[in-house]
């Protein structure tokens, strides 16, 4: 994709591990994964493949091949103390940040808010009414992923 030329093939890949990284983060920022987090996670991955036009569109469909595995993948090799794995998780996504400056400021922004929406999403996916549209206090900490640095994009920058 275009978008993305100015990066190498493993910062891109950073990028696209960077979903699975945020739901695993939110699914288990509460000290527990539950397996309705991590189903809304996959479903909401494979939306933004093809939901409503995006330039992320395309992102959405490479990180969707694969992605169950690939969340399976890191619940498994994450240790089992909840602050170590949150710890790790928040470190990596972190790791991001450099990879997000390289970006036009355009897509990095839309990307930026891509992450935190999808961060949102996965905390509601639990509790509240009718076990949807709340966040614990635990996924307050990390909803906004503060370990990511904000890209504000102005029209007027094109």
């Amino acid at each position: 994709m275009d978008y993305f030329k100015r990066l190498s093939t493993a910062e891109y890949d950073q990028l696209k591990e960077g979903v699975v990284l945020i739901a695993v983060l939110m699914a288990g920022a509460d000290g527990k994964i539950e397996e309705e987090e991590l189903s809304w996670a996959k479903r909401l991955s494979e939306i933004r493949g093809y939901s409503e036009p995006s330039l992320l569109n395309p992102f959405y469909e490479e990180v969707n091949m694969g992605f169950s595995k690939k969340l399976d993948a890191w619940i498994e090799k994450l240790p089992d103390d909840s602050n170590e794995s949150l710890r790790i998780l928040s470190s990596k996504i972190e790791q991001l940040n450099p990879i997000l400056a390289k970006l036009d400021p355009r897509i990095g922004s839309e990307l930026y808010n891509s992450y935190k929406s999808f961060a949102s999403h996965i905390a509601k996916a639990s509790g509240g009414f009718l076990r949807f549209f709340s966040v614990s206090g635990a996924e307050k900490k990390y909803v906004d992923l503060p370990m990511l640095n904000e890209i504000v994009f102005h029209e007027e920058e094109e």
